[in-house]
């Protein structure tokens, strides 16, 4: 089973509140977002925003250049289900982080929680390193959530890379500077302790 197959299964065979990185709301996510001079035409883009409802809270915002990137199909549709007639306000792309090609140094902000830390390979995280430096604009931000040190070394059946907030620093490298790190206790639904940690940063290039 491929990476497509696996995330579509998993969106097919559990509801959206029994995944276990689900949250009602990604209030970490949100607070970080609002902390940053983002005026609301901003571009955005949650990468493996799948099902999540930060693009509901995003629109309530008043945000309205949103991008919402997942590989499962049925992520997407479960959204976009949600949202109704607002779905049609929103940018939806059904793709791979790692190949799909985005606009160059277009968006303001990318948004990843709980997508980074699935790529253990080092080519995998290098790929998705180009990728976020080539859709990002000079001086745009990226927020990224990934498992913490203190967390399981699996999610989902799959093995995960875990950080810390200097270990996340030392992979974007220099060419980002952190603004802000958060840590986030999060539980599953049934019960399984996963901590995160979110790093806020900008990207300056040297």
């Amino acid at each position: 089973m491929n990476t497509a197959q696996h995330w579509q299964k998993v969106y097919t065979t559990k509801a959206v509140n029994q995944v276990g990185w689900y949250r009602p709301h990604l209030d970490t996510s949100l607070a970080l977002i609002k902390e940053l001079p983002l005026p609301k035409n901003a571009a955005i883009i949650d990468v493996g925003g799948g099902a999540s409802t930060l693009v509901d809270d995003l629109l309530q915002e008043g945000f309205q250049n949103i991008t919402v990137l997942d590989i499962a199909p049925a992520a997407i549709e479960t959204a976009k289900q949600r949202l109704k007639e607002k779905s049609l306000q929103v940018r939806w792309l059904v793709a791979d982080v790692l190949s799909v090609s985005l606009p160059e140094h277009y968006y303001h902000l990318w948004h990843d929680r709980a997508v980074l830390h699935f790529f253990t390979e080092k080519s995998q995280q290098q790929r998705y390193l180009s990728q976020l430096k080539r859709a990002l604009k000079i001086g745009g931000y990226c927020i990224i959530g990934v498992f913490s040190l203190e967390a399981p070394p699996k999610c989902s059946g799959l093995p995960v890379q875990r950080y810390s907030i200097e270990t996340l620093q030392t992979l974007l490298g220099k060419d980002f500077s952190l603004i802000r790190s958060a840590t986030e206790d999060h539980y599953t639904p049934s019960g399984t302790y996963q901590p995160y940690v979110y790093g806020c940063f900008i990207y300056q290039p040297t």
